[in-house]
Order: C-alpha cells, then structure tokens, then sequence
C-alpha cells in the first residue's frame, strides 16, 4: 500500500479455505482461482466495491441518523480527510480481494462551494486514486456523476426545468467523464435519480425526456471527443426519491433509447433491487435487457 499506516492492522488478506472452514474472515465458496466452463470464477464474478454504501454511508434512516463512526473520519480539511479515507477504501479493496471499484464523483471528493473548486479537489483524489490503483491492482469499474443529493438537483438534473441546473448537470458529466478515463473506467453510468416526477399536474412529459435525450446526445458527443472507449449503462429504476422515473426499467429504457436514437450507443446496469421495486426480478430485466 502506498499508505504506511493500515486502518485495519489485524485483518489478513481474505482467502478461499472451503465450506469446512470456521474462520469467518475467509471465503467458503468464492474461490476465485476454480475453472468453471472454461473460465476462472473472478473472471465469471467481477465484483466491484460500492464506494457510496461502503465508504460514505452513515447508517441513517427516515427515523433516525446515522451511527456509523469510522476512525478515518477525522480532520477539519475535507481533501485531507478524503484522502485518508481513500487509503482506507483501497486496503479494504484489496484485503477482501476485490478487482473492481466505482463512485460517484461526489462520494470521493467533497462538493466544493463553486463548480471550479469542487473539480480542483476533484482532481486531487483522483491523482491519489491513481497512484492505489497502481499500487494494488484494483480497476475502476465505472465512474458516474451524482446528480441528485445537491439540492439543486430537487427536480430533476437534464430534466430541471431550469436551464441554469441543466447547464451545471451538463459540467458535472463532462468532468466525471474526464475522470473516469483518467481512471481507465471500463464504463459510465447515468442513474437519473431525479429525472421523473411528482406529479403530473405541472409535468410536461414529453419535454422533459426530450430534455433528457439532448442530455445524453451531448454525453455521447463529448465521450467520443475525448477518446474514451468505455461503455455507457442506464441503471433503470422505478421511483425513489421521485414518485416515478422516466427510466422506469429495463423495457422503458430501450423504448426510450430507440426512440431518441440512442440504442446504440447504451446498455443496462441492471441492479436487483431496483427490478424488485418495479414489479420485476432480476433474471426478468436481464432477459428483457438481452
């Protein structure tokens, strides 16, 4: 580790040791190195660490906040403490022995107060990832932009009716991009969280997926400007935060994708609590998705 200081000294390197094992820190069934029809099982299973659940989360609920204290968590200087708390991530990515990682531009860098500064310590991190990256072989699976925990973001990003949030949106992709190649990520993925509605009753349906599909245009457009080779995902979800999403799931979304010209440009990042909301399961959406 490029870290000199472990954040979690006493756990080894986690192992394959068999369904006999009683040593809880191994792996009883996941043994990486076992051909399966002609593959290894880490190359059947990429598993990738969720920095958002994983490293930002807080253990909060609608009832209560969050209990989670990491020690990392310490400091005054948010670069500072995002940095430690990076070191951590990775010794944890490569202690459980994951080959992936992904993010949110937001969950690695604090938000700044202007856009200009949140991309300064945007650069930053993403320099120090790139020197773990390096350091331990863990890949960037994807790298996204959140687009809907600021609370400019309250009605939609490409969806907002106001051209100011859809122009700073647009900034934040543009950047995000640019990292996640810095990065070699091997995709990009648009949740549009807040990209659907409340109600209908102040709701211009076909404007806003019109505003939406210009959107991905210009992400398109840009991606193939700056040479990056990575592939593009939807990640369908129903509703949550809002009461309906316009990528509703996985059918919605290649209609939609067909309808603007887009299909070819796209695939799914299909997630199986997501299919379960909608009213589908996860063998469901991947044979709707294939």
């Amino acid at each position: 580790m490029s870290s000199p200081r472990l954040h979690f000294p006493r756990i080894p390197r986690i192992v394959y040791e068999g369904t006999r094992t009683s040593n809880p820190l191994a792996f009883r069934h996941y043994n990486p190195d076992e051909i399966i029809d002609g593959r290894t099982m880490a190359a059947h299973l990429r598993f990738s660490i969720a920095y958002w659940h994983s490293f930002r989360g807080t253990g909060s609920d609608p009832f209560g906040p969050g209990t989670i204290r990491r020690p990392w968590e310490k400091g005054t200087d948010p670069v500072s403490v995002a940095k430690v708390r990076m070191d951590a991530a990775f010794e944890f990515f490569q202690k459980i022995r994951a080959p992936f990682w992904c993010f949110h531009d937001r969950d690695i860098a604090p938000e700044g107060r202007t856009l200009a500064e949140s991309n300064r310590r945007l650069d930053k991190l993403v320099a120090h990832a790139k020197s773990l990256q390096r350091a331990t072989g863990v890949k960037l699976l994807w790298g996204t932009a959140n687009l809907f925990s600021n609370p400019r973001y309250m009605c939609g990003a490409a969806t907002n009716p106001d051209a100011q949030v859809f122009a700073y949106a647009a900034a934040q992709v543009k950047k995000a991009l640019d990292v996640t190649q810095r990065l070699g990520g091997e995709n990009y993925v648009f949740w549009g969280g807040r990209e659907g509605y409340e109600t209908l009753l102040n709701t211009n349906l076909k404007r806003e997926q019109d505003h939406l599909a210009a959107f991905l245009h210009m992400a398109v457009d840009y991606a193939q400007s700056i040479g990056f080779k990575g592939q593009f995902l939807i990640e369908p979800k129903p509703k949550e935060p809002t009461k309906h999403q316009y990528d509703f799931d996985v059918a919605s979304g290649i209609a939609f994708l067909r309808t603007y010209g887009l299909e070819k440009h796209f695939k799914f990042n299909i997630e199986t609590n997501h299919a379960t909301l909608a009213g589908h399961t996860f063998e469901h959406e991947i044979e709707v998705a294939a």
